[in-house]
C-alpha cells in the first residue's frame, strides 16, 4: 500500500516528538509522567500531615494525588500487587506502620526504592533506623513518634495522696500500689485496657531494649524473655485485682478517658488529641515519663508504641519525582514538622523540631507544660528495636497467654508453651 509523503512526514514527527518525550522523562507514558500518587489513612492525622506537605512543596511541574483509605485496605492491596509482582494500581509512596515494614522488606526485597541518598540518618531519632533499614542501606523516610508518656490526672492523683515528683519518680511496680490508692480513695481506675491488646507489654518490652523476636527479626524469643514476663504479669495483676476498666474496642477506650473514669493512661503521644477531646478536664492533666522497669531489665526510661514511615514503590511511573517531594518535605523539613505539631499535634522523629516554637509553647490542657519539648526529648532516647517479619502473627498467639497467666497458670510454663506454639504457625 502506497504511503503518501505528507503522511510519512507526520508519522516520523510523531515518532520522534515520542521518542524525546521517552529521553526527557523516564515515566512509562501510559501514566501520568507529573503525578505523585500518595496512600495514607486517617484523615485527621497522616492525610492531613500529606497535604501540609504538598501545599508546601515548591513544584509547579507535578501534581501530588492524595489517596485516603484504611490502614487494612493499603496492606491488602499492598500484599496482592507485590506477590504478583505487577505494581499497576499502586502508588508511588505509602505509608507503612514500622511494626509491619521488615516483613514488607524481607518478603519483597526490591519493591522499594532505596532513600539512603535523600535521609540523613543522624537527623532522626536512632530507633527509626531499626525499622527502615536493610544492609545499612535505608528505604523509609521516618515520621510519626509514638514515643510513649504517662498521661495523669493530676486532680485524682492528689486526692489519692500522689503528688507531681511522685509520677516522675515511679516504677511499673510503684504503679500497682498507685492502682490501688486510686481506687480506694477515689473510686476510680488506674488506667482503661483492652486485654486482647497487647500494646503496653510491647512498650515494655521495647523499653528493656527486647521483643519477641532477636535481632536478626526471625529467631522467636518469648520463652526466658524477662520483659514479656513482666509485662504479662503486670497487666494480670491489674486485671484480676480489678483496678483497670476493661474495654473491648477502640471507642470503648476513648470513652474511659474523656468520661472521666480514669486517672491515667500510659501510651503513645499520638493519643495526645483524644485526651484533650475532653475539653472539660483542662488544666487537670499532665505528663510523666512512662514508669521504670528494674534496673537490671531497663534499658532506658523511654519507649514507643506505633509509629509509621513514608516508602516509595519501584516500578511506578514517578519515582524519581517520589522521591524529590520526599526529600523537600518529610525528610529535611524542620518547619513542615513544627507546622504539624500546631496542626495535628505531630510528635515527630526529626531531630531537629525540638528548635521549632511549636515545642517551646506551654499547654493549657497540660497544667502549663511544655509536653512537645518533653516529648521530644524522650524520643531521642527510645532503644532501638528490631520489630522483626511477623509481630502481629506472633502477638495474636501471644494475646492468649496473658488470659492463661490471669487464670491462675505459671508464667514459664506458658511462654514455653507459646514459644513453640509461635515457631511452629510461623514455620508454616
Amino acid at each position: 500500500m502506497k504511503i503518501h509523503k505528507w503522511f510519512a512526514r507526520a508519522l516520523c514527527f510523531t515518532a520522534l516528538a515520542i521518542l524525546l518525550s521517552g529521553c526527557g522523562n523516564s515515566v512509562d507514558s501510559s501514566n501520568d509522567k507529573d503525578k505523585v500518587t500518595v496512600w495514607a489513612w486517617d484523615e485527621t492525622f497522616n492525610i492531613k500531615a500529606v497535604n501540609e506537605a504538598k501545599a508546601m512543596y515548591d513544584s509547579e511541574e507535578t501534581e501530588i494525588e492524595v489517596v485516603t483509605m484504611s490502614q487494612d485496605d493499603i496492606v491488602q492491596k499492598l500484599n496482592t500487587g507485590l506477590a504478583s509482582g505487577n505494581t499497576d494500581g499502586l502508588p508511588n509512596i505509602v505509608l507503612i506502620e514500622d511494626y509491619r515494614i521488615q516483613g514488607y522488606l524481607a518478603s519483597y526485597p526490591d519493591a522499594f526504592a532505596e532513600l539512603t541518598a535523600i535521609v540523613k540518618e543522624e537527623d532522626f531519632a536512632p530507633y527509626k533506623f531499626a525499622v527502615n533499614k536493610v544492609d545499612d542501606k535505608i528505604y523509609g523516610v521516618p515520621f510519626d513518634s509514638g514515643v510513649t508518656a504517662n498521661f495523669y490526672r493530676t486532680n485524682l492523683m492528689e486526692e489519692a495522696g500522689y503528688s507531681e515528683e511522685d509520677m516522675e519518680n515511679l516504677s511499673w511496680d510503684d504503679y500497682i500500689q498507685v492502682a490501688r490508692d486510686v481506687k480506694e480513695k477515689t473510686g476510680k481506675k488506674i488506667t482503661e485496657v483492652n486485654p486482647s491488646d497487647l500494646g503496653r507489654v510491647r512498650m515494655i518490652m521495647q523499653e528493656a531494649g527486647e521483643w519477641y523476636t532477636a535481632e536478626d527479626g526471625k529467631t522467636v524469643t518469648i520463652e526466658n524473655n524477662k520483659s514479656l514476663k513482666y509485662g504479662l504479669e503486670l497487666f494480670a495483676t491489674l486485671l484480676k485485682e480489678d483496678l483497670v476498666e476493661q474495654t473491648s474496642d477502640w471507642n470503648a477506650g476513648v470513652t474511659a478517658i474523656q468520661s472521666g473514669a480514669i486517672a491515667s493512661s500510659p501510651i503513645g503521644a499520638w493519643y495526645s488529641s483524644t485526651i484533650q477531646g475532653a475539653e472539660d478536664q483542662t488544666g487537670k492533666w499532665k505528663i510523666a515519663p512512662i514508669p521504670s522497669l528494674p534496673a537490671t531489665m531497663q534499658k532506658a526510661r523511654a519507649s514507643n508504641l506505633g509509629g509509621a514511615g513514608w516508602y516509595v514503590i519501584k516500578g511506578v511511573g514517578g519515582e524519581e519525582l517520589a522521591k524529590d517531594f520526599l526529600k523537600e518535605t518529610f525528610a529535611t523539613s524542620e518547619e513542615l514538622m513544627g507546622n504539624l505539631a500546631k496542626e495535628i499535634g505531630l510528635v515527630s522523629t526529626m531531630l531537629r523540631a525540638k528548635d521549632q516554637p511549636a515545642y517551646q509553647e506551654a499547654s493549657d490542657f497540660y497544667s502549663g507544660q511544655k509536653v512537645f519539648e518533653d516529648f521530644s526529648r524522650w524520643t531521642s532516647e527510645i532503644p532501638e528495636v528490631n520489630y522483626g517479619h511477623e509481630t502481629y502473627a506472633i502477638e495474636a498467639v501471644v494475646a492468649e497467654s496473658l488470659h492463661r497467666i490471669i487464670n491462675g497458670e505459671e508464667t514459664d510454663k506458658v511462654l514455653a508453651d507459646t514459644q513453640k506454639q509461635v515457631e511452629a504457625q510461623l514455620a508454616n
